[in-house]
């Protein structure tokens, strides 16, 4: 796992403001601009993080997913502004230091499930809301497998100790 830095801030923030105007800048519902986003080029250039090289505001993301996917009006249903800013910053803090792809993230969890999330998770730190997003989802980090791996291990060497 990667130690949020600067940059990771950075990237947090700037992508947290695009889906909090997202809200009021788009004519799609949330989960469609969400799953828009994720899925875009946009946003493997944030996972890269050669964003950071440019002078890209939010307002200019939001004008490269509409380019990606034109304009629509499908769906109906907005999240607030501040579910979507709180969803933009987990989803960017999660890839960033679990070194995973915006895809990645979004697989695990869509924006749907994380706005059932906001109001137990929103006041946590942002690392401890993503450890209990996963933990409810029964999806485990790689240090956190290894860990059982490992205890498997030392609990088959007591046990055949044991028996002889």
């Amino acid at each position: 796992m990667k130690k949020m830095d600067k940059d990771g801030l950075l990237l947090c923030e700037l992508q947290a403001q695009t889906f909090e105007l997202s809200v009021e800048s788009t004519q799609v519902s949330s989960e469609i601009f969400i799953r828009r986003f994720m899925n875009s080029k946009i946003a493997k250039t944030i996972d890269c993080t050669a964003i950071l090289e440019t002078t890209m505001q939010p307002t200019d993301l939001l004008c490269e997913i509409e380019k990606q996917y034109g304009e629509s009006q499908y769906g109906s249903v907005k999240f607030t502004k501040n579910e979507m800013y709180w969803i933009g910053y987990l989803y960017r803090y999660f890839a960033y230091t679990y070194e995973y792809s915006s895809v990645q993230v979004y697989k695990i969890i869509k924006g749907k499930e994380l706005r059932e999330q906001y109001l137990a998770y929103h006041t946590m730190d942002t690392a401890q809301a993503i450890e209990r997003v996963l933990e409810a989802k029964g999806v485990m980090s790689d240090e956190d497998s290894e860990i059982k791996r490992q205890y498997e291990i030392f609990r088959k060497i007591r046990n055949a100790k044991n028996e002889n």
